[in-house]
């Protein structure tokens, strides 16, 4: 189900291995204040989950690389959207005219 995302939190996780096994994570919610999913970012020597969706809740799994291209789309952007779609998290904009400017 692709659901729009009203406000994010981000988290940075401090030492050699982060926390829950992530360098950080983004927490999405929707209009009703609700957690809709959580990305978790990894440096490359952490261990990878898949991603999955659990309660209605989905867990993104992205690379650390990828963080602020994520924080970029979410400030930048909207709507966004979040669903999970065959085994994984998809974060999605609205169709977007070409040459917009933007």
């Amino acid at each position: 189900m692709l659901t729009e995302i009203k406000n994010y939190q981000i988290y940075l996780f401090g030492g050699p291995g982060g926390l829950w096994t992530n360098r950080s994570k983004i927490g999405l919610r929707g209009s009703d204040g609700k957690i809709l999913a959580h990305i978790n970012f990894n440096d490359s020597d952490m261990k990878f989950e898949n991603d999955s969706e659990s309660d209605g809740i989905i867990k993104m799994n992205l690379p650390s690389a990828m963080f602020g291209n994520i924080v970029d789309v979410l400030r930048n952007e909207k709507p966004v959207y979040i669903q999970f779609v065959h085994g994984h998290g998809v974060l999605q904009t609205s169709l977007e005219p070409v040459g917009e400017g933007e």
